[in-house]
This record gives C-alpha cells, structure tokens and sequence, in this order.
C-alpha cells in the first residue's frame, strides 16, 4: 500500500535554498565586500549547470550509437538532444554579455583573490571537450603542463576516462561507414562522382581557354585557379593522398567516412538522406557555437586584464584567442564544402536507387 505523501514544495523540489547558500564570496569573508564578485559567481554556477546538462544530453547520444546498428528512429531522438545542446550554447554566449556588465576595475576589486583558482578547472567543460571528440594531440599545453594536470585528482580521472572512451566523432566516423549506399543496386557512388567532378574541371579548363576575351596573362591566373582546384579534389578523390593528410593530421574522419558524408550533403534533398544531414548539421553546429563562445570568451578576457597573465597561471587572452581554431572537432564535416558540385552536374541515380532512397510503402 503506498504511503501517504505531504504536497511537493516548489523550493524542496529544487533543493532552493542549498543552491542560495552556495555562493560564498572571497572578498567578504576577508571584509572587502567586492560588489561584482557575487554576479562573477553566479554566471560562473550556471555555466556549470548548463555544462551538466550538455553531458546530460552528449551521454545519451553516445549510448544511441554505441551499437552496431543504430534504429534510425533513435538517430531522430538524438538529433533532437543536440538540437537542445545548441539552444543551452546560445545562452552561454548570451551569458557572456550580463558579465560584461562588470567592468575591468570592478574585477580587479577580487581578482587577486582567485588565485591560483581558473576556469580553466571546469573539468565538466574539458569532459565535454573529450566526450564531443577532441584529438588530445591537438591541445595546447597549460602553462607548459598537460590541460588536466591542473585538476584534482578525481576530477583528473574523470577528464581521462571521457579522453579514452567512446566519443560523438568517433562513433559518428563508425556509423557513416557502415552507410549503405555507397556501393547500392549496381551504382557506386564514388565512380560517378569521380566521373562528375572531372567533367566539371574540364569544362572549366575549356571555357578559360576558349575564352576570346582574356589576354594570355588572365588566362594564366584562371588556369593556376582550375589546376589548384584540381589538386583540392585529389586530396579526397585519392584514398592514398587522403590518408597522408590524415597521418599529417590535416584530416580525421576515415576515407569511407568522408564519402559517406559527402554523400549525404549532396543528395540530401533524398528524403531518407533528410535525418543524417540534419545529424551532421547538428553536430558543425556545435562545434560553430563553441568556436564562438571562445572567440567571445577570448575578447571578454582581453577586455577584463588586457594581456595580464590567467589567475591559472596561461597566458590569458593570447592563450584562449589560439585555442579558437585549434579546438575544433568537426572541422572535416566543415571542409565538405569545398567538395561539393552543382546539383545540376550530380550524378543521376538510378530509379531502383532512388526508389530506396525515399519514404513508399507497397500495397500487397
């Protein structure tokens, strides 16, 4: 028999007046009452919280493609959950603006009383970083240390086990070779589109040429353009010359993984094709947005202490300004562009193909 309930109080429920007590700040335990120190806690609080809700949503897609097959009705669901990711980064960067509202000399009121404290220590930001695929190869030192030897022990575990375990780019990189329709009913999509991207060079080759209204030095410069475009193509037409780049680590997804991807890109208007490209839209989405919070981070932190050493002991504005590029995970899926065709020159699909590309059912 259930026993019998008091009412549910909105402010047990959430734990409300723990999450009230939780902000301490240092300048008034030492009798300077820094005005800006409680907002600088707070925004930092709900960073986190957000940053927990992030992995929340990250955990769960990991576990949706952590399978051999993957039930496409889930792919939905998980798209969704980054789609929930995207809107949470909105507000972390919008969060940035209300912490500006604290000026450089209100900060330097309780700055010095941070050290060595950075938050630089969010060992849920760096779990997120490797859960979403980071290459650890591809991080900076830390005031001339690895990134997690500045945190505790048992934070430095968790911050290890997401850098070894299963990963959003590394189960992504898995799903998109197992994509069928590389090789469907008699059509290989990489012969046609070979075929497809060396028509189109020609042709461009040809209309410079047979241009009567360049001068020989134009036409010079337009064929240096078309034979670098060449070469751009190689890079991914050759499977050997697309694994040197990704030995030189220029590259990360797998060659099969990288067709998989440009495949889905151009003929996403197929209907089946219409969920994985929003997956793969998701996830550069994400990857803009962090690309982004960095960049306003980075200008926020030069506005703040101007080229002054972190309370961490980095390099500070110069530190977080270098990571903007280097830390993005997708950057592959970002490149596809520079592979893509007209819609008018694609391949065209066989009708069979075609037909398993979109959504019919079969009267009996």
């Amino acid at each position: 028999m259930n026993q019998r309930k008091s009412p549910l109080y909105y402010a047990d429920y959430l734990q409300l007046q723990k999450l009230l007590d939780s902000q301490s700040p240092e300048s008034s335990k030492r009798g300077i009452h820094a005005h800006d120190e409680m907002l600088f806690i707070i925004v930092h609080q709900v960073y986190e919280l957000w940053f927990k809700q992030i992995l929340h949503e990250m955990d769960s897609v990991i576990a949706t493609f952590d399978k051999d097959y993957v039930d496409e009705r889930e792919v939905g669901i998980a798209v969704h959950r980054l789609n929930r990711i995207t809107e949470i980064q909105k507000l972390l960067i919008d969060e940035l603006r209300v912490l500006e509202t604290m000026t450089a000399l209100d900060f330097l009121e309780f700055r010095d009383l941070l050290n060595p404290a950075s938050g630089f220590q969010s060992y849920q930001f760096r779990t997120i970083e490797n859960k979403l695929g980071m290459d650890p190869d591809q991080r900076l030192l830390y005031n001339k240390e690895a990134y997690y030897s500045h945190l505790a022990d048992a934070h430095q575990e968790i911050v290890r086990a997401a850098e070894t375990g299963p990963t959003i780019f590394s189960l992504l990189e898995r799903w998109l070779e197992r994509t069928p329709f590389l090789d469907f009913h008699g059509f290989n999509f990489w012969s046609h589109y070979r075929e497809a991207v060396n028509a189109m060079l020609d042709a461009d080759r040809q209309s410079v040429l047979n241009n009567p209204l360049s001068t020989d030095e134009e036409k010079r410069k337009q064929l240096a353009e078309v034979l670098a475009n060449e070469e751009n193509f190689a890079a991914i037409l050759d499977e050997k010359k697309h694994a040197e780049l990704v030995e030189l680590r220029k590259r990360r997804l797998s060659h099969r993984a990288t067709q998989a991807a440009l495949l889905i890109e151009l003929y996403r208007d197929e209907p089946i094709l219409h969920l994985p490209y929003r997956l793969l839209s998701a996830l550069m989405d994400i990857d803009e947005n962090f690309t982004t919070w960095r960049y306003r981070h980075a200008l926020m932190v030069q506005r703040m202490i101007g080229n002054k050493i972190g309370t961490g002991g980095s390099t500070g504005y110069n530190y977080l300004k270098a990571t903007v590029d280097k830390y993005k995970v997708f950057a592959d899926l970002f490149n596809l562009s520079t592979f893509l065709i007209p819609r008018s020159k694609l391949p065209e699909l066989p009708e069979e193909v075609r037909r398993n590309l979109d959504f019919y059912y079969a009267q009996s």
